[in-house]
């Protein structure tokens, strides 16, 4: 009678320790890119925010890919970002727009990659030339507080 209790909840023990596993996965985008069936695009930009090693890139919302590497031009001085994008979407035009985005006020970051109208498409290794770097919120701020300084000295307060 014991054996059989024991057994019981030691599988349902098994089976809830899988769940947080897999779960755990999911969260970390660990498991959402296979190593094979993707090509690598790559661009610049002048400030990354936050973005990580493994950040989504995402079109329309829809998660096509995620962030390879990200390194450092010492001669452009500009980061580099290298993404691995599934194969389903080689349809990328050279005009595409990469930009850095977060989601929500204070979420992740990710890369959004908005197609543009060019015939000629992305392949294996291109790099994307338009981005639009990250929109640090200590910045917004800074020219927010900047800007209302400066009306009231032009004001003669």
């Amino acid at each position: 009678m014991f054996k059989s209790i024991e057994l019981s909840v030691g599988i349902f023990v098994g089976a809830g320790l899988a769940a947080l596993f897999m779960l755990a996965m999911q969260a970390s985008n660990l498991s959402s890119i296979s190593s094979d069936g993707f090509y690598e695009i790559s661009a610049r930009f002048d400030n990354i925010g936050g973005l990580r090693v493994k950040s989504a890139v995402k079109v329309s919302g829809v998660k096509v890919g995620q962030v390879k590497a990200i390194d450092y031009d010492s001669e452009s001085f500009e980061a580099v970002v290298t993404m691995q994008v599934e194969d389903k979407y080689n349809q990328f035009p050279k005009d595409t727009i990469a930009s850095v985005f977060t989601s929500g006020l204070l979420g992740e970051q990710y890369i959004g990659l908005e197609p543009g109208g060019d015939e000629k498409l992305l392949g294996n290794q291109s790099e994307i030339r338009h981005t639009q770097s990250a929109m640090v919120l200590e910045q917004i701020i800074g020219q927010f507080l900047f800007s209302k300084a400066s009306e009231n000295d032009n004001q003669g307060f």
